[in-house]
């Protein structure tokens, strides 16, 4: 990546476009897909064959579950293999900021996990020819899958900015994610006066409030503020690693 070609074009897009260049010239990334849409192709068909139901209930259901394993790994060589091999420092070289260099790699990577996601759209075209889905919690499901995508897109990536270990940068991902993701499961063994806290952080309740088709600011809130949360603290990183 040239001075010139840093200076001539939006650094956020050269540096987008180069981290989907990588990702995709290897086998990993299809890898990645192929394994995700193989896991979510089972649990639609086997509601479809075994339950003679031709919906995307638990595709959407297990959705936050699947995607908190599939991000971190899409996630977590970004910046940890750089830091690895030392061509971060060469990056860092060049006429950007540290906020540039993380909104492109952020782009790229919620760009992968939307591409990952895309294929979904054959079951519900399969529910349609054999079934009558109800279309609101369908358009629902893919807003929310979005916002989830953008979260723990997020996370991944910060996860992967302190750590030139991919490996560590994808347990650590993978642990926020879950605990996001899980946290609704406790509720019960709460004292009552953080109950209320603890369900405004469960990013299952939130997808699952977008999933049913209710518009909450407070849905969009949390994923806006969790996005923008890890987004800032990944900058951060990168600015003291700079200095």
């Amino acid at each position: 990546m040239s001075d010139k070609k840093i200076k001539s074009k939006n650094p956020v897009f050269v540096i987008m476009r180069r981290e989907l260049r990588s990702y995709f010239s290897g086998p990993i990334g299809y890898i990645i897909t192929a394994l995700f849409l193989v896991i979510n192709g089972l649990l639609f068909f086997a509601a479809f064959f075994l339950q003679n139901r031709a919906d995307l209930r638990n595709f959407f259901s297990m959705l936050p579950i699947l995607l908190s394993f599939f991000i971190p790994a899409v996630t977590m060589r970004v910046f940890a293999e750089e830091k690895r091999v030392g061509s971060i420092e060469t990056l860092m070289t060049l006429p950007v900021r540290e906020v540039d260099v993380v909104a492109g790699k952020y782009l790229a990577v919620l760009l992968e996990s939307l591409i990952m996601l895309a294929p979904t759209v054959f079951y519900v075209i399969t529910a349609d020819i054999f079934g009558s889905p109800d279309y609101g919690p369908i358009i629902g499901g893919y807003a929310g899958a979005i916002f989830i995508c953008a979260a723990f897109a997020a996370i991944g990536l910060f996860s992967s900015s302190i750590t030139k270990n991919q490996i560590i940068a994808f347990a650590v991902a993978m642990a926020i994610c879950l605990a996001l993701t899980f946290v609704e499961s406790f509720l019960i063994f709460l004292p009552d006066g953080i109950v209320t806290l603890f369900s405004f952080l469960s990013a299952s309740v939130h997808f699952g409030s977008i999933s049913k088709g209710i518009v909450d600011t407070r849905d969009l809130l949390y994923f806006i503020s969790l996005t923008a949360l890890f987004f800032v603290c990944t900058v951060r990183v990168e600015q003291k690693s700079r200095n």
